[in-house]
């Protein structure tokens, strides 16, 4: 995965739930893994903005749900620190679900603001986001 132009702090625990950003039917979320990710041997590991995360489904349309899917970190509440000096932090924790690993969105449309982070990492996410942050 490309790098991103920030020290993201890891701010996104297994079991944590968040809310779906997208049309895709889901609505709340539980991450239960973060892909391509190192850590120390024995440390679980926690997802930080713009992470390829495992979700299940836990609320939304009846046939997605208990499901699991590919997503990415497009917004945390904990802070981060980009490389300009500025800290970042938004007022939810929030995943787009997506429908392949090349990182095609499963919706068409995003709720809120995504971290500019997303956008250099994620092109096909970028182009369905109406704002950047």
């Amino acid at each position: 995965m490309k790098a991103i132009t920030a020290r993201a702090t890891r701010g996104l625990n297994i079991g944590s739930l968040v809310n779906a950003s997208d049309n895709s039917g889901a609505r709340i979320v539980r991450i239960t893994g973060v892909k391509k990710v190192k850590s120390r041997k024995g440390r679980q590991v926690a997802g930080k903005i713009a992470d390829w995360v495992k979700v299940s489904v836990r609320k939304g349309d009846p046939e997605m749900k208990g499901k699991v899917f590919d997503a990415v970190v497009i917004r945390q509440r904990k802070p981060f620190r980009r490389y300009t000096g500025e800290r970042v932090a938004f007022t939810d924790n929030a995943v787009v679900v997506l429908k392949d690993e090349k990182g095609n969105p499963k919706g068409t449309q995003i709720k809120g603001p995504i971290a500019r982070e997303v956008t250099e990492r994620w092109p096909f996410v970028a182009k369905i986001a109406q704002i950047v942050v």
